[in-house]
């Protein structure tokens, strides 16, 4: 009997792959059996996630390269859905502009010629910057090398900013990158501006130093410029400067960026984009100080959710900002300053904000968060310090804060047992266990952070939320899982323990996958309709999940 029971009807750990499903299933990067996720969705987790700092398994280079050979397969299906994608990602879905630049390059070089066309004609709604163009261009270069069709393209690029002045002012303000120059563009692209001869003076002064136009107001920005770099010993004339032409700290000598009055030039018309980079500064210089009329600034702008979707303000952005900010010292450098609590507070509130709207669902959502140790490794979207662990805590509260009906917990080491008895009163399942978080959807960021940081690492085994709450009789409609889906440790699969639990309840669950890293792994199981994958810190993740759960 105990051979049989071994054999038949016992669960498959998760070191081996579901009976019957063997040619369904893969190794993930921790030697577990997961579901492999097809193309289209791994390409969505690069565009949103990227691979920078790597995996906790997979160094950056593997997994790059492991995307970038994703990427090849989906053009060589379907480039135009790859370009769609791109451009998508590239509006506020994605943190940065790094994956979507990357893969338009892709297919501007390895597609097809149709494909390659179409890749090139939409480089101006992805590369919206002077610095996006300089990165397209340092990829394609790498790649294709400059043909007729990219030299078009670039030369029209500068055309489609909308006329002189706003191309003057990327010209001004993004002066070079990545090794690139305007100058060297041009001079790549060769643009005649037979169509657009209103251009060649603006080229002119770009490739040769030729002096703009006298009194024609679209040049302004140059002239500003010019007159700056040679009035370096006067700060107060600079700051002048900055309110009359909308300067930005890009255009300002770095002899003068120490000087409080430029920052106080700078910051009243600053985009909310270099105000979250540089508060930091802006508090450490004593512009943004408690109960200042700056600070309530920040904090008014923050709070504004329709300012913070038209600048494209990311999740991840905001998240960045605050674990900084709160924390009082850089990454990088000796700075130091003390965090003004109101604006902590304004940054916890534009992080819920800044996620697509999405309405309460009213049913029981089971929130599991992974914080084991393979969630330690790597970054998330390329930010310094933002481990998938802290990321998988701040979507966890994203999500508690529009639903009623929650209950929250992280599967960790059963090592750490006594001591997490003690302070969290653990459910163990063999090896290892569930822990409640006392965190609640009214705490703050931040305290979940740390809270979730505290926990004991251990192995992942995905199946626990499915067999805690099984144990506990807790009526869950939803399972939200947020993982890197290097799951290995379980006696049984998260895609089993779900199906054990629907038969138990009666209760038809459903699951909700939220991928941390751009690995090509699920626990989903892709033929189970009540099993659905995200990509995490995708903006409009919440609203997703609400969708799903009401359908």
């Amino acid at each position: 009997m105990v051979y049989l029971t071994q054999v038949y009807g016992a669960p498959a750990p998760q070191s081996e792959p579901l009976p019957g499903r063997e040619g369904e299933m893969v190794q993930n990067s921790a030697g577990g059996m997961a579901f492999p996720v097809d193309d289209f969705t791994r390409l969505r987790r690069f565009l949103v996630l990227g691979s920078e700092g790597g995996s906790y398994y997979a160094a950056e280079r593997k997994l790059t390269v492991e995307n970038a050979n994703t990427v090849k397969r989906c053009i060589e299906i379907d480039g135009h859905r790859v370009i769609d994608e791109a451009t998508r990602a590239s509006r506020g879905v994605a943190p940065r502009n790094g994956p979507p630049l990357f893969v338009l390059a892709m297919a501007a070089s390895f597609g097809d010629d149709d494909v390659r066309r179409h890749a090139l004609s939409v480089l101006p709604q992805v590369a919206r910057t002077g610095s996006h163009l300089f990165r397209f261009v340092e990829y394609a270069d790498a790649m294709r090398g400059w043909g007729k069709g990219l030299r078009r393209a670039i030369g029209t690029w500068y055309e489609a900013q909308g006329g002189v002045a706003p191309a003057a002012y990327q010209m001004v303000k993004y002066r070079q990158r990545n090794g690139w120059t305007h100058r060297d563009l041009l001079r790549k692209a060769h643009p005649s501006g037979k169509d657009n001869p209103d251009f060649d003076a603006l080229y002119a002064w770009v490739t040769q130093g030729s002096a703009p136009p006298e009194d024609d107001r679209r040049y302004d920005i140059i002239r500003a410029y010019e007159s700056v770099l040679g009035h370096v010993s006067d700060p107060v004339l600079i700051a002048d400067a900055i309110r009359e032409f909308d300067m930005t700290w890009e255009m300002i000598p770095g002899e003068v960026m120490g000087e409080k009055v430029i920052w106080e030039a700078l910051f009243e018309k600053m985009p909310l984009t270099a105000m979250l980079r540089n508060l930091a500064t802006l508090t450490r210089l004593g512009i943004v100080a408690p109960m200042s009329d700056a600070a309530g600034q920040v904090a008014a702008r923050l709070n504004d959710a329709d300012g913070l979707r038209a600048a494209r303000i990311h999740p991840i952005a905001i998240l960045s900002a605050l674990t900084t900010y709160k924390s009082g010292r850089g990454v990088r450098g000796r700075n130091t300053w003390t965090p003004v609590p109101t604006v902590v507070d304004a940054l916890d509130s534009a992080f819920d904000k800044s996620f697509a709207f999405a309405p309460q669902t009213g049913r029981r959502f089971y929130l599991g968060i992974d914080v084991s140790g393979s969630m330690s490794g790597g970054s998330i979207a390329g930010v310094e310090g933002l481990t998938p662990r802290m990321g998988a805590a701040a979507m966890a509260m994203a999500i508690a804060r529009r639903e009623s009906n929650y209950y929250m917990a992280a599967f960790a080491d059963a090592n750490g047992a006594a001591i997490a008895n003690r302070f969290f009163g653990s459910h163990r399942h063999a090896d290892y266990e569930m822990m409640p978080l006392h965190i609640a959807a009214t705490d703050s960021l931040a305290d979940a952070l740390r809270k979730t940081d505290h926990l004991p690492w251990g192995g992942t085994d995905c199946a626990l939320p499915m067999l805690d709450a099984t144990a506990k009789d807790i009526p869950v409609g939803c399972f939200v899982i947020i993982t890197d889906n290097e799951t290995w440790a379980g006696r049984i699969h998260p895609a089993e323990a779900l199906r054990q639990y629907r038969d138990k309840t009666g209760i038809p669950a459903k699951m909700v996958v939220v991928a941390m890293t751009a690995t090509e792994f699920s626990i989903a199981d892709p033929k189970d309709a009540g099993m659905l994958d995200v990509v995490g810190f995708d903006a409009s993740v919440p609203q997703v999940i609400a969708d799903f759960v009401n359908s």
